[in-house]
C-alpha cells in the first residue's frame, strides 16, 4: 500500500518535512481513504498522523571545549588596530545608515517638512551630524 502522496499531503498541511510524518498502523485504511486536506487534519486530529520531533544537537562538546577556549582571550591577546578590526568605513556606513532611517521616519511621521529632511539629509550626507542625539537635537531647531 503506497502511502507516499498522503504523507506528501500530510507534511503540506503540517508544515513539516515529509520524513517527519508518521502514520499509525491501526489507522491505515482511513488513511488511504483521506484525499482531502480537511480529512487529513481530522486524521492528525484524532493521532492518526502525528509528527516525530525535531531531533536538537547536543551542546555537551562544544560547553566542554569552550571551557578551555576561554582562556587566553584578554585585552593582551588582540591583534590589529582598532581601525583594522573595525574599519572606519563600516563604522560610517552602520552610522550613517541610523541616521537616514530616523531622517526617514521622522518625514513620514510629518514631525519634520520635506525642506527640513532634504537639509538634514544632505547635513548627514556631508558628515555634519555627529550622531543620532546631535541629528535629533537638529530636528528639535528645525522644528522651532
Amino acid at each position: 500500500m503506497n502511502l507516499k502522496s498522503k504523507r506528501r499531503l500530510a507534511a503540506s498541511v503540517l508544515g513539516v518535512g515529509v520524513d517527519r510524518i508518521v502514520f499509525d498502523d491501526d489507522y491505515n485504511d482511513l488513511i488511504q481513504d483521506a484525499i482531502t486536506r480537511s480529512t487529513i487534519r481530522g486524521l492528525v486530529g484524532f493521532g492518526a498522523i502525528t509528527v516525530t520531533p525535531v531531533k536538537g544537537v547536543s551542546r555537551g562538546r562544544f560547553r566542554a571545549k569552550s571551557k578551555k577556549l576561554k582562556r587566553g582571550r584578554g585585552a593582551g591577546s588582540t591583534e590589529g588596530r582598532a581601525t583594522a578590526r573595525n574599519p572606519r568605513k563600516d563604522q560610517w556606513i552602520s552610522k550613517v545608515r541610523a541616521l537616514r532611517w530616523r531622517l526617514k521616519v521622522a518625514k513620514d511621521r510629518k514631525e519634520i517638512s520635506n525642506d527640513a529632511y532634504k537639509r538634514l539629509y544632505k547635513q548627514v550626507k556631508g558628515g555634519q551630524v555627529r550622531g543620532v542625539k546631535h541629528l535629533l537635537d537638529l530636528m528639535k531647531e528645525v522644528k522651532k
